[in-house]
């Protein structure tokens, strides 16, 4: 994989403290928009990247480059996706994948097409312990309740309630904390249950935007609550329980540490079965073997997952009346 990425943002350099340790894959080039000059030259002077760019077009014709990883603010995500498609890229997309379901279904159609493999960076549905997880659920018996917790108070509240709008607060840029945050609740649940049956979102909101809410899944056997908060905090939480005992993830949704896995009227078991203390070194190992064998029927099987996560995106949207900028066509 000879890798583009569009962004130099906090999530980028995320991503750059662990990416030189995956074989395999090749960081040619970067892009910032025209005003981020100093990011990218500290992202060279760090990271030893080969070239930088402020024209999207220019990196997009750079035949070096095969792939463009998109970690872009959320409204951007459709525009740089389809742009990188239609040039002929792979491309591995940061959630949410897109602001509405439409746009989604629209790069699903252009990848199709052009036989591109096409992915959303999302971290837990890789990590060892989700997959293990997944593969004791059967052992809790009939599911009954599930619970997601995942709050962080964001500093970019204090700026918001100053009358300030940056972009994770900005409706017109898909900001907000059911699209930045409890989307990695609705991902892991979705993930290991499917789709539910109904959806509703309650949604604490301030001037358009929702700073924290309440989703309900009901998968009819089973109820699940996925918090989401930027506007307060609490311990990060994920408890599946069923009758015959419960799992409880240890930490928020976006990254598994361990698990402890407790049957009931036994002692509990912790397993930690990660490979690496990155919560995404093991999606880019993914995603650079599903670009070096061209397994594209894998990565289709990871579209149609986020796909089922963007319907349940449009319903809360719909359910508790949040319209973005780019829902308004």
């Amino acid at each position: 994989m000879n890798l583009g990425i569009a962004g130099a943002g906090m999530i980028v350099k995320d991503l750059l403290s662990f990416i030189g340790e995956i074989p395999g894959i090749s960081l040619t080039a970067v892009f910032a928009r025209p005003g981020r000059e100093g990011a990218l030259q500290e992202l060279q002077d760090q990271y030893g990247i080969a070239k930088l760019y402020t024209d999207y077009s220019a990196m997009l014709q750079d035949t070096d480059v095969d792939t463009i990883y998109v970690a872009l603010p959320n409204h951007l995500h459709y525009a740089f996706t389809k742009e990188a498609l239609l040039s002929g890229k792979h491309v591995i997309c940061e959630k949410p994948f897109t602001s509405n379901l439409a746009e989604f279904l629209e790069l699903k159609e252009i990848a199709e097409h052009r036989e591109l493999i096409l992915v959303e960076a999302i971290s837990n549905q890789y990590l060892n312990n989700v997959t293990a997880v997944k593969e004791q659920l059967a052992g809790l018996g009939s599911i009954k309740m599930v619970t997601c917790n995942y709050s962080q108070y964001s500093s970019r509240y204090d700026a918001f309630k100053r009358g300030e709008i940056l972009p994770a607060f900005n409706p017109e840029m898909s900001g907000g904390a059911l699209m930045d945050i409890n989307i990695y609740n609705i991902h892991l649940v979705v993930g290991f249950f499917g789709s539910p049956q109904y959806v509703e979102y309650r949604a604490n909101m301030e001037r358009g935007i929702d700073t924290s809410g309440m989703l309900l899944l009901d998968y009819g056997d089973f109820k699940c609550v996925c918090i989401g908060a930027k506007d307060s905090s609490a311990p990060g939480a994920v408890n599946i329980q069923g009758t015959e005992g419960y799992i409880q993830i240890n930490g928020s949704a976006n990254g598994c540490d361990s698990y402890d896995y407790v049957l009931n009227r036994e002692k509990p078991v912790r397993v930690d079965h990660k490979d690496h203390p990155h919560r995404m070194y093991d999606e880019f190992l993914h995603f650079e073997r599903f670009i070096r064998e061209q397994d594209r029927k894998t990565a289709a099987e990871m579209l149609a997952h986020s796909e089922r996560v963007m319907r349940v995106i449009e319903q809360a949207k719909a359910s508790a009346g949040l319209v973005f900028g780019s829902d308004r066509g």
